[in-house]
């Protein structure tokens, strides 16, 4: 089934579990608050675990990609990335790692500022699920191999799971081309 598709029926349960929850009682607050901690130093376990073993690795194995143009502000220009695996392994788990900050920073703002108590419930379980789902993470921390899905660079997903409209080409031709039109082609750091 859909990663999209399986988060909102989900969510939707989990909206359901949450409004039974007497959030009244402050013990049941605390506890809330609690599961959500321990879920989120699971997160950034597994984040951890994954960076480890791609420094342990050490794979120094070239990638060269062209990345799309940015839709919107951004670049018209495509642009070619030349780095190697270790380093765009590396770059996807800080992306995730941020991501997870974001979403904390949010529930905080929510709880503390707000004062709703709903989201503990759900954002105890869907970041959880959503870093089983990291394609980092299935390779370094579950040992799957790095191909079709699991291939780098990795494929961003659309609305709803599908693929995006600006994908990142990774054929000699178009590298070629981002090459002779000198739009990249130096090492990211």
């Amino acid at each position: 089934m859909n990663s999209a598709i399986t988060n909102m029926v989900l969510m939707f349960a989990l909206m359901q579990v949450s409004k039974k929850i007497p959030f009244e009682d402050p013990m049941v607050v605390f506890y809330a608050r609690v599961v959500y901690l321990v879920s989120n130093v699971f997160i950034f376990s597994l984040y951890l675990l994954a960076r480890y073993q791609i420094n342990k690795k050490n794979d120094l194995t070239t990638l060269k990609y062209v990345e799309p143009a940015q839709p919107f502000g951004g670049s018209d220009k495509k642009k070619l990335v030349t780095t190697t695996v270790k380093e765009y392994d590396l770059q996807q788990v800080s992306s995730a790692i941020r991501s997870s900050f974001m979403g904390i920073g949010i529930l905080l703002f929510m709880h503390f500022k707000l004062g709703y108590t709903n989201p503990l419930v759900m954002q105890s379980v869907l970041p959880v699920k959503s870093a089983f789902e990291q394609k980092i993470i299935q390779i370094h921390v579950f040992g799957k191999p790095a191909t079709g899905d699991l291939k780098r660079p990795f494929k961003s997903a659309g609305l709803f799971g599908a693929a995006g409209a600006g994908e990142v080409q990774t054929d000699k031709k178009a590298i070629s081309q981002a090459e002779k039109s000198g739009s990249g082609g130096a090492k990211e750091d």
